[in-house]
């Protein structure tokens, strides 16, 4: 190999190298998850009746984000519900999405927005932890552990 060839070679792998390096920030910021979960958690109910699911979400990003879907491996139905007062009562309604804000939370807490979580694949007793799949608006799923709770844990 002459000494020209040996030259181009070596700057054809600098400029490569290089330019690993120079999208490597982009690359690593392309990876960070907008959205994270804190304090995940379950009411568990006895004789199979449904539980209900609860968390915040914190959203790291500069634009809101979605949360449009949930479903779990430990339940066959996983669905969002806010609890709505008409007064004197409360009903629940299923709600499609829960928008997140930018550099913001929003708590899926008793009271307001929940996961309604019927038909239990198998057994759940508290202490237990099951998995839900939250994906949000952005192409983002977490897979996500919800801590398993007695009434009485959670007053």
């Amino acid at each position: 190999m002459s000494l020209k060839l040996k030259t181009s070679a070596s700057l054809a792998a600098a400029l490569t190298l290089s330019l690993g390096f120079a999208f490597a920030p982009a690359a690593q910021a392309a990876g960070a998850k907008a959205i994270s979960v804190k304090d995940a958690w379950v009411r568990w109910l006895p004789n199979n009746l449904p539980a209900a699911g609860y968390a915040t979400l914190v959203n790291a990003s500069d634009k809101p984000v979605d949360l449009v879907d949930i479903s779990s491996t430990d339940y066959g139905d996983a669905m969002l519900h806010q609890t709505v007062s008409n007064g004197s009562s409360q009903k629940m309604v299923m709600v499609d999405k829960l928008t997140v804000p930018a550099h913001g939370q929003v708590a899926i807490s008793p009271g307001g927005y929940h996961v309604m979580l019927e038909n239990a694949k198998h057994k759940v007793a508290p202490g237990d932890t099951v998995h839900l799949t939250l994906k949000f608006s952005d192409g983002e799923t977490l897979d996500t552990p919800f801590a398993v709770k007695s009434p009485a844990q959670t007053q």
